[in-house]
């Protein structure tokens, strides 16, 4: 049977979907994926996809492109689309490739009503499963069992980031992501750089990933560092998978950098303030969240004058001291 997966976007929720696709392959299904723009890399030549259909982004959307799309899908006769995403747009394109059944969950969509387009809906699992084992229990809906499944098929080693780190001179070091995502969500630039000093004189040098438009941002992390830390080469999401998977450690936000590093299995502390480490939290039992609870949590409003600013008063010393429990380290004096 071929099943098309319907997750447009973004990067960590991608990352979160990987798992399915994994799941298709072991169970003998041949598998498609339509994504938007920004993930794409994360996908292109995946031994596991038969198709990858990269459908317009919402801003810059061109009709003749989704034409396109929608055309090279029908084409492959998919008997079944998934939509993980639970937006208007998300069941369009499922429905619009023309498979015989649309699966989704009936319940519990970001976009309720969008239900509608379902042609099987799927009641949600109960409880507050992690994201993961959600998007896992819709594969039920095919006599799949794959829930608790953590594989992710991600792109192999990228050539060239090895001496690429070498040049900027780190052996050992711990990954600090500032950015990512929308304000309510991240620390502070000065808080990160803090942190860089006290894992300077742990022995390990940091350095400061970014993604576009976030150069100034890791500037300010590298400033407040004092020479502890320094700025990451750009990358691609192929060559930040490689960067993560030789680190120590990485220290972020709830963002995709901070889900990827979860699925190369780089040890991880996760910062964590509006959202739930329960639902897209690490998922692994050594990783660390340290967390500011506002009183709208679990909120996932980007705009938010409860939960804005609330990590702000995260302190550094909390962060260090899972940082070093993490990475076995002995506490030693605390920080402010």
């Amino acid at each position: 049977m071929k099943a098309l997966i319907v997750r447009l976007s973004s990067i960590g929720d991608v990352i979160h979907t990987l798992p399915v696709l994994h799941a298709l392959h072991a169970s003998g299904f041949t598998a498609g994926w339509v994504v938007q723009p920004a993930a794409r890399t994360l996908l292109e030549g995946q031994p596991l996809l038969q198709q990858l259909v990269i459908a317009p982004p919402t801003r810059g959307f061109r009709l003749p492109g989704a034409r396109a799309a929608v055309a090279r899908l029908r084409a492959e006769h998919y008997d079944v689309a998934l939509d993980f995403q639970g937006l208007w747009k998300s069941v369009a394109w499922a429905r619009a490739s023309g498979a015989a059944r649309v699966v989704g969950f009936g319940a519990g969509r970001r976009e309720p009503l969008s239900s509608l387009l379902v042609s099987q809906r799927v009641s949600p699992p109960a409880g507050s499963p992690h994201v993961i084992d959600r998007n896992l229990a819709l594969l039920g809906a095919l006599g799949i069992d794959a829930v608790g499944q953590r594989e992710f098929p991600l792109p192999p080693a990228s050539p060239g980031v090895a001496d690429a780190l070498a040049r900027l001179g780190l052996g050992d070091y711990v990954v600090l992501n500032p950015g990512g995502g929308w304000r309510g969500k991240l620390w502070t630039p000065e808080g990160f750089g803090t942190l860089a000093r006290h894992m300077a004189a742990d022995g390990l040098r940091s350095l400061v990933t970014w993604g576009p438009g976030e150069e100034a941002l890791a500037d300010r992390v590298v400033a407040a560092s004092f020479g502890a830390a320094v700025r990451c080469f750009p990358t691609s999401l192929p060559e930040l998978a490689e960067v993560l998977r030789r680190a120590r450690l990485m220290v972020a936000a709830d963002t995709g950098p901070l889900h990827l590093a979860c699925a190369v299995r780089t040890p991880v502390v996760a910062i964590f303030g509006p959202t739930d480490p329960e639902r897209n939290g690490p998922f692994a039992a050594a990783d660390r969240v340290v967390r500011r609870v506002p009183p709208c949590a679990p909120c996932y409003s980007r705009r938010c004058r409860r939960h804005e600013g609330v990590l702000a008063a995260l302190a550094v010393s909390d962060v260090l001291a899972a940082a070093r429990q993490r990475l076995g380290t002995p506490l030693r004096s605390a920080c402010g």
